[in-house]
């Protein structure tokens, strides 16, 4: 495999999981890792990034979605939205650091773009959170102590 294949295929696969898309990149992280073929900090670098940047287009849709809701097709109920808010400001940009967590982490991001965080804040918390995942993923695949 190319290092152009494994770095871009990683990337993909981290920018997906971090979307409201149905995806996981610790299996390509891990198996990439495994593989030995890259360093294991440019492949983390690389996941980071990457599932960064689909937190940030989560954050992007949070700051849009307000405008569709009560329209026929919009997806997300109003005491949904409703709710989200409540959870985000009772909770507020410290539960950012939750984002990695599956399932919760993506509507977290959500939220945080519906209650207008600051995008540089965001990125800090969502980069900690994310990055500190992939480390610990990579340092127990690799065995580092």
């Amino acid at each position: 495999m190319s290092d152009l294949a494994a770095y871009g295929g990683l990337f993909l696969a981290a920018l997906a999981a971090a979307t409201i898309l149905p995806a996981q990149s610790e299996a390509v992280l891990v198996g990439l890792l495994l593989l030995g073929a890259q360093p294991a900090w440019l492949l983390v670098a690389v996941a980071s990034v990457g599932n960064v940047m689909g937190s940030t287009l989560n954050w992007l849709l949070g700051r849009g979605i307000e405008q569709f809701a009560g329209r026929r097709w919009f997806p997300v109920r109003p005491d949904r939205l409703e709710r989200a808010e409540h959870w985000y400001r009772r909770w507020g940009r410290w539960s950012l650091l939750l984002s990695w967590v599956p399932i919760v982490g993506d509507p977290i991001t959500v939220a945080a773009g519906l209650m207008r965080e600051p995008l540089p804040i965001f990125l800090l918390l969502v980069a900690l959170a994310k990055t500190g995942r992939y480390v610990v993923l990579a340092a127990l695949t690799l065995g580092w102590t």
